[in-house]
């Protein structure tokens, strides 16, 4: 009897739930009670006996925080000009690896693709070396051709440029990928008519090529903003944060108030604030490309 209640135990609609169950329960304990954990925790501060409830105080003093508003806007000029260059270069370079005169698609490819899965403190070694003031050697390069050395990390307006490169670089190859995936499911039969009614390659592309990449363009859109939005490794691998706090992006902000200072409640009003920032990017951008009404 009891191995029959045992094999009839596992049938063929339950089965499915059981092979989902670790993942489920697995997804529960990092991610489900992770997030409402924080959002508890943003209400509340340390005290002498322990953490206590404080109610929006945390959320008043962060608008009321100087800091939090400079790491804000730091993050909101990378990502202006970091996002349109980024990905009108993954546009480009996706379009020629897509044409059939070109050669060894596949190595470019894959060299492309390399930095967004290289070592980031790798990376950010060698950019070290690259843009340092005194010995690297695009500051030798500038300096062969008459121009002045720039503190490319140790000026604030410099450093900012550097942290554009830098994610240019890194992330570049990542969109273009994605976007290369769009431009292999455009019809043929799109430009072939287009040729047969005259339009040369410059009107296909605008004509065709970017109306028809228009939702893989807005999914890297979406997904580059958050990751801007995110942006930590680089500014706290190449400048920390400097100089002056102008390369402090609001995630090094977080960082600093949950990991170095220990004000839990407090990181984590920041970390729901960027959530809803995010939110509203992402609404803002489907808005415009015209998939919400």
């Amino acid at each position: 009897m009891n191995a029959k209640k045992k094999r009839s135990f596992i049938t063929v609609k339950r089965a499915p739930y059981l092979f989902l169950l670790p993942a489920i329960v697995l997804f529960i304990i990092f991610t489900v009670y992770p997030i409402i954990y924080s959002f508890l925790l943003s209400f509340q501060t340390n005290a002498e006996a322990g953490r206590v409830f404080v109610g929006l105080d945390n959320y008043i003093r962060l608008f009321q925080d100087r800091l939090f508003y400079e790491s804000l806007a730091n993050t909101f000029i990378i990502l202006i000009f970091q996002l349109p260059i980024m990905l009108g270069l993954a546009v480009v370079l996706a379009t020629i690896l897509n044409a059939g005169f070109i050669k060894l698609k596949g190595f470019f490819r894959v060299s492309f693709f390399a930095p967004a899965v290289t070592s980031l403190v790798a990376a950010s070694i060698i950019f070290l070396l690259l843009l340092n003031r005194d010995y690297g050697i695009v500051n030798y390069l500038l300096s062969m051709i008459g121009m002045d050395v720039i503190g490319w990390l140790s000026d604030p307006f410099w450093a900012k440029v550097s942290l554009i490169l830098v994610t240019t670089w890194r992330w570049t190859g990542y969109n273009m990928v994605i976007i290369l995936a769009g431009l292999q499911n455009i019809p043929s039969n799109l430009y072939e008519a287009a040729s047969i009614d005259g339009a040369n390659k410059i009107r296909q592309f605008f004509s065709i090529t970017i109306p028809q990449l228009k939702p893989v363009i807005l999914f890297a859109a979406i997904v580059s903003t958050i990751g801007t939005l995110q942006l930590f490794d680089e500014p706290y691998t190449l400048t920390n944060g400097g100089p002056i706090n102008a390369t402090t992006t609001i995630t090094m902000y977080l960082y600093r108030n949950g990991f170095e200072y220990f004000d839990f409640g407090y990181g984590s009003a920041i970390a729901y604030v960027i959530v809803i920032l995010i939110a509203l990017l992402s609404f803002i951008q489907f808005k415009w490309a015209g998939v919400t009404k």
